[in-house]
């Protein structure tokens, strides 16, 4: 049975479990999937704050200690949090904290939906009770990440841009030009070419090419992982690969599910996807063929909200529910709540 919150196909969170991110333990709680992994407590701090702390004197030595190993309700393949269907939320919320929050010092519920527009109200008004509910536990509910999605309810690329400025539309059709110096094949996930382990190399090392350089370094995912999605030819993954005088510069691993297109992975050649303006490319290929597949909204993922604004994403907000074990650190989280959250001006986001 499928989760409440799930967009994604069962078989990657399945592989998930069976190929963790480096570092993790995967474990379950309350029916509810779950993990523990190292977690520095600045990164989600907002960016101002975490940069005065790496700079404070003598960080390089005391770093460390903000370094907590953490429990995490949830995966990092999900876009949301995933909950067993016809679980209560007040038992659900206690029984994460008394089985996950008295065992580590920091546990952490993430990723919980407001209000998402990617489900129906049932569902919302579930997640709604369970904040409430995990706040009446002791956790502390702080703002989470911005969710970006696009509905598809455009006739064409023509159109999808003219509701965004003059500008922005002309500035993201001079990025545009360079897509047709760019090859594009949909390979699905279980084609034979997947078999051959040269193949599986060449896109893990685009993978850790994003990886190195993103600014949060957190869930790093193994080329174990990749193999087991890549040769899946079940769970319905689709790879957009991006080619430039005949060498992949570009792939982007994509899941139609249940009429959305949901963005999971990508990899990139550096400098020639940003040569290519690769991001402009493949973020406009993926709209067209949600279209062409009669899909409802494309999702977009977490990362790089001021982009995806820039090319007319919507957002939607979560929240996250923490709980410390040490009850003065729980009232000092109270005070330092507002400085762990900094995307709210993404939801509230309007095209212009």
């Amino acid at each position: 049975m499928r989760y409440l919150n799930q967009l994604e196909p069962d078989a990657l969170i399945a592989r998930f479990a069976e190929h963790p991110p480096i570092d993790f333990r995967v474990l379950e709680a309350a029916g509810t999937p779950a993990f523990v992994a190292p977690f520095d407590l600045l990164t989600t701090a907002d960016a101002e704050v975490r940069d005065k702390v790496v700079h404070a004197p003598g960080y390089r030595w005391w770093g460390r200690l903000l370094r907590w190993r953490t429990a995490f309700v949830g995966t990092t393949v999900s876009e949301y949090a995933l909950f067993p269907r016809g679980a209560e939320p007040a038992p659900l919320a206690t029984a994460l904290r008394d089985q996950l929050g008295r065992g580590q010092r920091l546990l952490i519920v993430k990723d919980i939906p407001q209000a998402s527009p990617l489900f129906d109200a049932a569902t919302g008004e579930w997640c709604k009770r369970f904040a409430e509910a995990c706040d009446a536990a002791g956790f502390l509910l702080l703002e989470g990440q911005a969710l970006a999605y696009v509905p598809i309810d455009f006739a064409s690329e023509d159109d999808y841009l003219a509701r965004l400025s003059s500008g922005r539309r002309k500035d993201i059709r001079r990025k545009l030009r360079k897509r047709d110096e760019v090859a594009v094949e949909s390979v699905r996930c279980g084609d034979a070419s997947f078999a051959d382990d040269a193949v599986v190399d060449a896109y893990y090392a685009l993978y850790e090419n994003v990886y190195a350089q993103s600014e949060i370094h957190f869930d790093k995912l193994s080329r174990g992982f990749f193999a087991a999605v890549l040769r899946d030819a079940g769970n319905g993954g689709v790879v957009f690969v991006y080619r430039h005088q005949g060498d992949m510069i570009g792939w982007n691993l994509c899941f139609a599910v249940d009429g959305k297109l949901i963005d999971k992975y990508v990899g990139f050649a550096y400098p020639q996807a940003r040569e290519q303006n690769l991001y402009f490319t493949s973020w406009f290929h993926n709209l067209a063929w949600a279209r062409e597949h009669g899909l409802t909204h494309y999702v977009a993922g977490w990362t790089d909200p001021q982009i995806k604004a820039y090319l007319g994403a919507q957002f939607t907000l979560t929240r996250h529910a923490i709980y410390l074990r040490n009850p003065l650190l729980r009232m000092l989280a109270r005070r330092l709540g507002k400085f762990f959250e900094s995307d709210s001006q993404w939801a509230a986001h309007e095209q212009a």
